[in-house]
């Protein structure tokens, strides 16, 4: 199983961050090569969507679900957790939002990931891991720049 963190200081209250990175709809907007298709919107744990990653015929359906939702406060960290359910990509992610003094907060996104190939998942483990800590570094930074963009208006 790959494992990666990514996380980034955002200078937006965590409340707008939040309902931004938990707009599942809109992360094909800041995940390169990604379509989203939110199949069952229960405005937390429960909500079921889709991301169809890759190129034409290279693409794959990477099929999740929230299993848990504990929005942030302004003195607690909020936390949403997924599950990965597909025919190709097993796991885990986390997002977690955490105040900070002075209407900013802390991003951070962790996924244990896997394929369903063993062998498959084993000899790329690494960069996956690597890989996925950048491309979610990105990820992060574009939905920094949104939160922060929101939060001056």
């Amino acid at each position: 199983m790959a494992r990666f963190t990514a996380h980034r200081e955002v200078a937006a209250p965590a409340d707008v961050v939040w309902e931004l990175v938990t707009d599942w709809s809109r992360h094909g907007d800041w995940i390169p090569l990604t379509t989203m298709t939110v199949d069952r919107d229960t405005g937390g744990a429960g909500t079921r969507f889709t991301g169809r990653s890759g190129v034409g015929r290279l693409a794959f359906d990477d099929p999740m679900e929230v299993t848990s939702w504990d929005p942030p406060t302004p003195t607690r960290a909020g936390t949403a957790a997924i599950d990965h359910r597909g025919s190709l990509v097993l796991g885990h992610a986390e997002v977690q939002v955490v105040p900070l003094p002075g209407d900013r907060c802390r991003l951070r996104w962790t996924e244990d990931v896997s394929l369903v190939s063993r062998k498959l998942s084993r000899a790329i483990t690494l960069p996956i891991a690597v890989g996925g800590r950048l491309a979610f570094g990105s990820t992060l930074k574009k939905v920094a720049a949104e939160a922060e963009a929101r939060a001056a208006r």
